[in-house]
């Protein structure tokens, strides 16, 4: 039988699969986005636990941490890459209104002021 994660050594797991799993929203393979409980059963834990840990040790909800790693993607899919703001937001496995509203809340604008204030960025 396998030892229980101790604190830390489960907020490291949850951030080490949460990074796994924006890698293939990145490169397109993510046919879903995971939830708590998916990566809960993942590291054989109960949601709430995993939940409550991670609040513990960091400070901050896994739902933050999930929503971070959302926006790093979109951004560097906007930057980097020829996607329209629908097709990112389709690859993040988001509705395009809502990934609009999701963006905008982070951002303070939408994605595709973003990538024209990127645009603007690299031509000056």
């Amino acid at each position: 039988t396998q030892r229980p994660l101790r604190p830390q050594e489960l907020t490291a797991a949850y951030l080490k699969a949460l990074d796994l799993h924006m890698a293939e929203f990145r490169a397109g393979t993510a046919d879903r986005a995971c939830e708590i409980r998916d990566f809960a059963e993942h590291l054989f834990v109960h949601p709430t636990h995993l939940s409550n840990t991670i609040q513990e040790v960091t400070g901050r909800s896994p739902c933050d941490f999930y929503e971070e790693g959302l926006m790093d993607v979109a951004r560097e899919l906007l930057s980097t890459s020829e996607l329209s703001a629908a097709e990112v937001a389709r690859r993040l496995t988001m509705d395009p209104s809502n990934f609009n509203k999701f963006f905008k809340r982070f951002e303070g604008m939408t994605p595709i002021q973003f990538r024209e204030q990127q645009a603007l960025r690299r031509s000056a």
